[in-house]
């Protein structure tokens, strides 16, 4: 009998320090995801800051593109817990363009990504980080005008 107390206490331990494991994990995934789309972010607000648009043929914009919509598809339904490690992600990997006040607003713009139709966008930024090669997209492609306007409106909020 005093075996199974130390087998059942033996088990208990290892489940918890896999869960605590599992957590971390998630916490850094979370981050990092965050960190990879702020980083994206500010890369294509300093596009816009220079050049007034972004060059849809541009493959660092592409790819850009890309990263933000893998963000927004990370974040969007996700619990509490991760959107929390994603958004302190999101500020370290935004160079500043990102904080407290704007941040919790930059994370709702990308959730609203997902409910826009961004298949020629993601398939020209896959394609690109693949090949290194860009088809410039248009903005006539099937909704590539509405994800570039709520994009805008993203880097809009960026101080």
């Amino acid at each position: 009998m005093k075996i199974f107390k130390y087998i059942i206490a033996a088990a208990a331990s290892i489940a918890l320090l896999s869960s605590c494991s599992v957590l971390k994990s998630v916490a850094t995934n979370a981050m990092k995801a965050g960190s990879n789309t702020g980083s994206a972010i500010s890369a294509l607000a300093d596009e816009l800051k220079v050049f007034k648009n972004i060059d849809l043929g541009s493959i660092t914009n592409v790819i850009n593109l890309g990263q933000v919509l893998t963000g927004a598809k990370s974040v969007a339904g996700a619990s509490k817990s991760f959107v929390d490690n994603f958004t302190s992600g999101l500020i370290s990997g935004a160079a500043g363009k990102i904080n407290n006040s704007n941040a919790a607003n930059v994370v709702n713009g990308l959730t609203a990504l997902t409910k826009m139709d961004t298949k020629a966008l993601k398939s020209a930024a896959l394609k690109a980080a693949m090949t290194g090669v860009v088809n410039k997209v248009s903005t006539n492609d099937p909704g590539v005008s509405d994800t570039m306007n709520q994009i805008s409106s993203i880097l809009g909020m960026l101080k």
